[in-house]
């Protein structure tokens, strides 16, 4: 069979130069140095030297060269160790010095590359122990220097250079320590020419493979029969390359020795193109893998990864170690990790996170925050995960488009398997041709079933916390309401421990249109228990404040329902009511903390609350109220334990650094200092609950006038006379005629359907008169369903519902209090709203 033309004519020379003419019969059999040089090539390396001194020489002297290029780069004979060549430099620091064209061009002297010449070097310095010391000399003709690779090749060949020297300290240096360290180091080389599947081989390569040279025939084949099967997909991408792949590769691969024992090998390779682009020769070194420098440890790798998982809680938790573990390490260019949920897989972690570096049809299906695709879609998957077998693609193969740019170099495919059953995939993607050596499938196999158990955990996890989850949000107020004498900001954090549910809870709660109701409460435990039972006192507390009790009935009503719950549970709570018309907050304390104010001036201070017995303890327990005054840029903070009270924080400490902390925040963003108070969000022993409320006071206070309405014949009139005198003193006659008959109408129904006292309350709001009429029924009015013209009642309500802008009833202590609003036409004068001042409620 015709050989390729330059490999055929290296070999006859060499074989007749180095073996004889009784070897003339295996042309397939590259001599020794032939073989070395073409190891040391496929390491950049164009000319290798190696120089010694003696313990008392002032002077390298040039052992050996060997090398391609010895002509073109002719190293000196000597060098000073005084010298300012790298060789000196590389020995008088004791460390190997790399240089590209750039740096060599600082070493001028004795350097065998000439001036403007693209060339690297390399200055090993070699380890002496005897006495003896030198350094082996690399030159290469890439101008960018040596890469990794490279350089920990020549690093080993180095430290066996220097073990054949020691060899002969006392006694004669060897002739060829190059060739010799070369041979020590078992590397084998090859040329392989894929259109006819010859091959070029050394005898140190038939050796790892197990061959004597009578039995090599020039054939890859050959070769190939001493591998074990499952690594025959690796090496046949090697003897049949694609025309893509003309860059290094590295793999490993195993072979049967003749005892019958396996060996594993590694292969490093580059194909070379020919003119017309197709692969022309393969060139490349085989090593005992005890020979080489590992990229990483497999045993660690998994170690490392089976202890990251077991501290991954969450799904995501689990998909950053997975990317950690298998992106850089693998030289991976894309990592997915999604979950199987039904016939859909759920992405939860992609990386890199950009759509761009996915394909077009995974985002036409994403619908979620995280994306999503049907299985359909993606035959490739849908095999893997209903076999449960991993799958590796090399470059060039073709795939479905719901995969196309994921893995163009190689894609590997891993149903993550758990209980017997694949929970979720992990593809992982190259661009550039990849070859899945042996050591790296079985890493993935052992890193798939330790991920598939972890996402199991991590799904039943997430499961109980979205339950958890939902649970508080659906006890805690959504959204806090607009205030306009203020903005009220509150944070939850659930304990790190546990179901991350419990009892603190926090509510704002509009009593009326300037008076606002501050809760924050604390169930004991963080538990479902203590999150059921916040969820009745929650629900509890607001009902009784909205009924308009005032806050010491509020709480005594609170503590009743707990004392008959029949529960082992306690709870504290703090209630504030704000009035921010008369800038005053009654505060009610049940065993909580007392609450902190930061005055306008920055001065913070814990505020002395009269307190009474936690909720839930005695049923006639009392609870007082402690007026407290408030001005416009003062800052509420209510808290509960769990912010400031901590196994390694006495509660004085956690009090003392809150007002610190409040002291120095800026009060413009409460949102920022709810956030600074809270601090670092790290593993607590309890949840936490804050609520602030910055004051900023009324913009426009209301004008009142009241009226206790008398039980006699003509007290409509009364109350009408009243209306009047009130709207000519607000200047608001435009609207004298609807609200005399909002007031008629309201009055006459409190008088004729209710017992006991009733009372109108007028209010001027900006460009709005409210009509509230109380009574002591809780019974809401009702309209009537039908009014005919033979009725003689029932068109009262209707009439005040027409002529209001705004209108309905709600509850008060002791009954109930129906309202109307009526907008004031706009005037251009000023004086048309007496905004700024406030009238006296009482009027006769």
């Amino acid at each position: 069979m015709p050989h390729d033309g330059p490999v055929q004519a290296g070999v006859s020379e060499r074989r007749v130069s180095g073996y004889g003419a009784a070897r003339t019969r295996y042309p397939s059999l590259l001599p020794e140095a032939a073989a070395s040089e073409r190891a040391l090539t496929f390491a950049g390396t164009a000319l290798a030297a190696v120089y010694t001194a003696g313990p008392t020489d002032t002077e390298l002297r040039l052992v050996e060269t060997t090398g391609r290029a010895t002509a073109a780069y002719p190293p000196p004979d000597r060098l000073p160790l005084s010298g300012g060549s790298a060789v000196a430099h590389a020995i008088r620091t004791g460390r190997p010095l790399w240089l590209d064209a750039p740096g060599l061009a600082g070493y001028p002297e004795g350097r065998p590359v000439p001036p403007d010449t693209p060339a690297s070097l390399g200055a090993l310095p070699l380890r002496a122990e005897g006495g003896r010391r030198g350094c082996l000399v690399v030159v290469g003709p890439s101008a960018s220097g040596f890469d990794p690779e490279q350089r920990g090749f020549l690093g080993r060949y180095a430290d066996a250079v220097a073990d054949v020297l020691r060899a002969g300290d006392g006694g004669a240096t060897p002739t060829s320590p190059l060739t010799t360290a070369l041979r020590g180091m078992h590397v084998g080389s090859f040329t392989l020419v894929p259109d006819t599947g010859l091959i070029e081989a050394d005898e140190t390569l038939l050796d790892l493979v197990g061959i004597t040279p009578d039995e090599f025939d020039g054939k890859a084949d050959t070769l190939l029969a001493h591998a074990v099967p499952e690594d025959m997909h690796a090496l046949m991408s090697v003897v049949e390359p694609t025309t893509q792949a003309v860059e290094r590769r590295e793999l490993e691969f195993r072979v049967r020795c003749p005892t019958g024992g396996m060996r594993w090998l590694s292969l490093g390779c580059r194909v070379l193109a020919g003119a017309d682009g197709r692969p022309e020769r393969v060139q490349g070194i085989v090593t005992a893998t005890s020979e080489l420098r590992r990229s990483a440890d497999d045993v660690s790798r998994i170690q490392w990864l089976t202890a990251a998982l077991d501290d991954a809680t969450t799904v995501r938790d689990v998909g950053r170690v997975v990317v950690s573990a298998l992106r850089e390490p693998l030289g991976a260019d894309r990592v997915a990790l999604a979950e199987l949920q039904g016939d859909r897989l759920v992405v939860t972690v992609l990386d890199p996170p950009q759509t761009t570096y996915w394909p077009e049809r995974w985002r036409a299906e994403w619908r979620t925050e995280w994306p999503e695709a049907p299985i359909g879609v993606l035959p490739t998957l849908k095999t893997a995960l209903r076999d449960g077998r991993m799958d590796l693609w090399p470059a060039g193969t073709e795939f479905e488009p719901g995969l196309l740019g994921v893995g163009d170099g190689g894609l590997a495919v891993l149903p993550l398997p758990a209980k017997g059953r694949a929970v979720g995939v992990c593809l992982i993607g190259w661009d550039r041709p990849h070859e899945f050596v042996p050591d790296e499938r079985a890493l993935l196999t052992a890193t798939a079933a330790l991920v598939g158990d972890a996402l199991k955990r991590a799904q039943a996890h997430d499961a109980e916390q979205e339950l958890a989850t939902m649970l508080q949000r659906s006890l805690l107020p959504r959204r806090l309401p607009d205030l306009p004498g203020g903005i009220a900001v509150a944070r939850y954090v659930p304990a790190r421990q546990g179901l991350q549910v419990g009892g603190d809870w926090y509510d704002v709660i509009a009593l009326s249109e300037d008076r606002v109701a501050l809760v924050i409460g604390d169930v004991q435990g963080h538990s479902a228990g203590a999150a059921t039972i916040m969820g009745q006192m929650r629900t509890a507390v607001r009902a009784y404040a909205v009924e308009g009790h005032p806050p010491d009935v509020v709480i005594s009503h609170a503590n009743r329902l707990l004392v008959g719950m029949e529960t082992d549970l306690f709870a504290t709570c703090c209630y504030a009511e704000l009035d921010m018309e008369e800038d005053n907050i009654l505060f009610v304390r049940a065993g909580h903390l007392s609450p902190l104010m930061r005055h306008p001036d920055g001065r913070t201070e814990e505020v002395l609350v009269e307190g009474g017995p936690p909720l839930g303890i005695l049923a006639d327990a009392e609870f007082p109220m402690t007026a407290v005054p408030i001005v416009p840029g003062a800052v509420l903070a209510l808290v509960t334990d769990g912010l400031v009270e901590a196994a390694d924080l006495p509660l004085d400490e956690g009090m003392r650094r809150m007002c610190a902390s409040l002291t120095v925040a800026d009060p413009a963003d409460p949102g920022r200092v709810a956030d600074a108070l809270l601090g670092d969000f790290g593993p607590r022993e309890d949840d936490v609950a804050l609520l602030l409320l910055r004051y900023d006071g009324m913009l426009t206070r209301p004008v009142k006038a009241g009226w206790a309405v008398w039980r006699l014949p003509d007290a409509v009139m009364h109350a009408r006379r009243f209306t009047a005198r009130t709207l000519r003193r607000w200047h608001a006659q435009e609207v004298a005629d609807a609200v005399l008959l909002v007031v008629s109408e309201l009055v006459t129904n409190a008088l004729v359907h209710t017992q006991g006292p009733v009372r109108i309350d007028l209010t001027l709001r900006g460009d709005r008169v409210r009509v509230c009429v109380s009574d002591s029924s809780p019974r809401a009015p009702a309209k009537p369903v039908i009014v005919d013209w033979e009725s003689t009642g029932g068109r009262g309500l209707m009439l005040v519902e027409a002529m209001s802008d705004a209108f309905g009833t709600v509850p008060v202590a002791g009954g109930k209090q129906v309202w109307s609003e009526i907008v004031v036409p706009r005037r251009d004068t000023a004086s048309a709203h007496p905004g700024t001042r406030t009238e006296p409620r009482d009027l006769s």
